[in-house]
């Protein structure tokens, strides 16, 4: 007989009920990436964010065709209103499936139905998770680790495909490009700037003002022969595949980036 904990729960249970959260607090917190995109998104096409555009019109009408906004003689700004409130309103969804698992291989559509795991919302299999973690609701280690698995497709096929799409849209469908890597891409005579993080949205606007005439002149003024980015994590993939700006390196080696002296500054 197995041994339970005194809440009655098994070895397996307590194991299940632990990965899964972690999964919610990853789903969470990578599919809130998308949130934040889409909002940028939305207030884009609402004129209400100066210096962001669409970039890609065309990208701009594929996504409006597969998810189903009309098009017709609508201007780009009222098509993606639509495509930015629909987009928020997968994360709030408590029924049906998420609009972007049709992305997907129509045979992985089909085994996600069956067994079960399609999600909702994304929103929602996170709260799922969170709840049927919790003393005295799910006991079967099986049904837990479903969950986890369904919660993992919200976040992979849903927040980042939102995501991906999104900024598609507003920066651009990257195209292949060469590009630098390593710490060796710091520049000793330039004013050297790490854009590190997850998320391109502020990183877009650094690419470009770092190029502006008066910016490069500024950084001259105080003896620096110009202005060098750099890149670092998964921000830096974001820069390299729209602009080609060089990846200093990976997660692990951010600090490493630091200790050099050559760095300026890490946004």
């Amino acid at each position: 007989q197995k041994r339970r904990g005194i809440c009655g729960a098994t070895a397996e249970t307590i194991a299940a009920r632990n990965f899964i959260r972690m999964v919610a607090g990853g789903a969470a917190a990578h599919s809130d990436h998308g949130r934040g995109v889409a909002e940028l998104f939305l207030a884009v096409a609402k004129g209400e964010a100066p210096g962001y555009e669409i970039k890609d019109e065309q990208k701009l009408l594929q996504v409006a065709l597969d998810w189903g906004i009309e098009i017709g003689d609508r201007s780009n700004n009222e098509i993606a209103t639509d495509i930015g409130e629909k987009a928020l309103a997968e994360f709030g969804k408590q029924e049906g499936e998420l609009i972007t698992l049709r992305k997907a291989p129509l045979k992985r559509q089909e085994l996600w139905r069956q067994q079960g795991v399609a999600p909702r919302g994304i929103d929602r299999e996170i709260v799922e998770i969170m709840h049927r973690t919790h003393i005295g609701v799910d006991q079967d280690y099986k049904n837990l680790l479903k969950q986890g698995v369904r919660t993992s497709i919200g976040d992979g096929w849903g927040g980042s495909m939102i995501a991906t799409e999104l900024q598609d849209i507003l920066f651009g469908t990257p195209v292949p490009v060469l590009g630098k890597a390593n710490l060796g891409v710091l520049e000793e005579d330039k004013v050297n700037l790490i854009i590190h993080g997850h998320e391109p949205l502020l990183s877009e606007m650094i690419v470009a003002v770092a190029q502006e005439p008066g910016m490069i002149e500024l950084a001259k003024s105080k003896g620096a022969s110009g202005i060098n980015l750099a890149g670092m994590c998964c921000t830096a993939n974001e820069i390299l595949m729209r602009h080609g700006v060089p990846i200093a390196g990976n997660f692990l080696q951010q600090e490493l980036a630091i200790v050099t002296g050559a760095v300026d500054a890490m946004v």
